[in-house]
């Protein structure tokens, strides 16, 4: 190989790259046209192959070093600049994306958070008229333990913490996944989910009632509550989505009102799912707390549902 006559065909290549990067290093790479974007994975490939030549010939120590600093930056700003861009996209979603998505949506996020309401109105009318509606619902044991000694269960989770969270978080998630699933069965196991959840919180909430431990219940379900119960709803949003797809594309096709409306679901679920994960770890660490007095749980739900309601209501300003 004539070395002098493949540096003079090769060495413009060096050079715009090396410009490139040096655009890319002062401004980032949002600087660069789609084209000049094309460019720069385009010549860093070809700079790569260049160096991988380099080396198998006598080119010199210096070109050699040069290269390998070339693609060395190259591969900085590639690999390293579009995971600052998924960072920063991800960063703009969590913003200003999902309260925009919540706001769009939330139609569909009523409509599932009516249908919880109503599963825990009747559960909760049925309860206080039959008590042996209570046992339709509610595990047994949960009833002898609240009936019969005057308990509630949540201290089992004391001492076991981490486990407990983890367990509740995917548990947690489990549901919400299923209610966003749901909605390929034209809503139907959406609506299942979200009444079933409901009515069980309504039998649960007579329990507690009727044997004299509604406050320290609700002392247990308000700090976490406050971010588990609306990622349900979103999730059950999601769901309905979905089955609006399905059932209702309107003006759509179904396959692109599928990919419309899926598109809004998915976002929803990309949200509730670090709603799920604090909800987690609060129910783990804070709700079952012996050391935290009831009202200052109380306060704590109350304090973060109103956060959680400014952030869904946050527009951005052009």
């Amino acid at each position: 190989m004539n070395i002098q006559r493949w540096i003079g065909r090769r060495e413009a290549n060096w050079q715009r790259l090396d410009a490139l990067l040096k655009k890319v290093e002062q401004k980032r790479l949002k600087s660069l046209r789609s084209a000049e974007i094309r460019e720069l994975a385009s010549l860093y490939r070809s700079v790569a192959a260049d160096l991988a030549r380099a080396r198998t010939q006598q080119v010199g120590k210096t070109l050699i070093q040069s290269l390998q600093s070339l693609t060395t930056r190259a591969y900085t700003q590639i690999y390293q600049g579009s995971r600052r861009q998924e960072w920063q996209a991800a960063k703009e979603f969590y913003l200003w994306g999902f309260p925009q998505v919540v706001q769009q949506t939330l139609l569909y996020i009523a409509i599932a958070t009516a249908m919880f309401i109503l599963g825990g109105l009747i559960a909760w009318w049925y309860a206080w008229q039959d008590p042996s509606f209570m046992s339709l619902v509610v595990p047994e044991r949960l009833i002898s333990l609240v009936r019969d000694k005057g308990e509630l269960w949540m201290g089992s989770i004391v001492g076991i913490e981490p486990l407990a969270s983890s367990n509740i978080m995917m548990n947690n998630i489990s549901v919400s996944f299923g209610a966003v699933a749901g909605g390929i069965t034209a809503g139907l196991y959406t609506i299942y989910l979200l009444v079933f959840n409901g009515l069980l919180m309504g039998a649960i909430g007579a329990l507690v009632a009727q044997n004299n431990l509604a406050y320290p219940f609700w002392a247990f379900v308000f700090p976490h509550g406050a971010l588990e119960l609306p990622a349900i709803f979103f999730a059950g949003g999601s769901g309905l989505l979905l089955a609006r797809a399905i059932l209702f594309p309107g003006k759509y096709r179904r396959r692109d009102a599928l990919k419309f409306y899926g598109s809004l679901a998915v976002q929803l679920v990309f949200g509730i799912v670090p709603m799920l994960i604090v909800a987690g770890l609060i129910e783990g660490f804070l709700s079952p707390n012996p050391i935290v007095p009831d009202p200052i749980k109380y306060l704590f739900g109350m304090g973060l549902f109103v956060v959680l309601v400014r952030y869904c209501s946050r527009k951005k300003k052009i």
